[in-house]
């Protein structure tokens, strides 16, 4: 057994690749209240604004990090779909994006709904859509990936949907509470070994 240092300010995590090789059998959608929108062009800032309800309890921080002209690039890109789960009153709740930009591979790039909804059954109804959009005439894989940091049930609900696990990685990087980017209380589970600057200097 080798322990590897993960330096202090940084978060290091096990990230699972699983794929999919066959479309699944035609079935019925699981019932829901929500609706599936597809976000033609959307505003880099409520792009960002639902990124971070559904992935700060997570650390999700890579769409966070480019300026709009980065991140318009690509979720306005015509082989990026994004989608958002909206509820009855409109709210959007849940965020849907899918990377079709390799010609014979669909990435399930983002599939989240807010911690509200996590663990009612929304995310079976979220994937048969994303499922039902990625399986487009000329595709052979649909690809997905999850790592330890992501929600427990994640990897076990990808297995549940079709999807068979093909390699594991390592990855690390700059804490994003600690670099600002997520607020200091995010993801309590995850241990915060440095203290943001702010917070820092608020002690002294």
């Amino acid at each position: 057994m080798v322990l590897i240092p993960v330096a202090p300010h940084e978060v290091a995590t096990v990230v699972t690749t699983l794929e999919m090789h066959e479309r699944p059998r035609p079935r019925p959608f699981p019932p829901s209240t929500l609706q599936l929108q597809r976000w033609e062009q959307p505003a880099p800032a409520a792009y960002r604004a639902l990124f971070r309800r559904v992935g700060t309890p997570w650390l999700w921080y890579s769409r966070l990090l480019p300026d709009d002209a980065t991140l318009a690039a690509i979720i306005h890109h015509p082989g990026v779909a994004v989608f958002a789960a909206v509820d009855r009153a409109g709210v959007e709740v849940g965020l849907l994006e899918l990377d079709a930009r390799a010609p014979d591979v669909t990435e399930l790039q983002y599939l989240a709904l807010v911690p509200e909804l996590v663990g009612r059954g929304a995310g079976g109804w979220l994937m048969a859509h994303a499922l039902a959009h990625a399986w487009r005439p000329g595709v052979g894989c649909v690809r997905v990936r999850t790592c330890t940091l992501d929600h427990p049930r994640a990897l076990g609900f990808y297995r549940a949907q079709g999807f068979r696990p093909v390699s594991r990685t390592l990855e690390t990087f700059p804490d994003p509470r600690v670099t600002g980017l997520l607020p200091a209380d995010a993801a309590p589970h995850v241990p915060m070994l440095v203290q943001p600057p702010a917070a820092s200097a608020a002690a002294t």
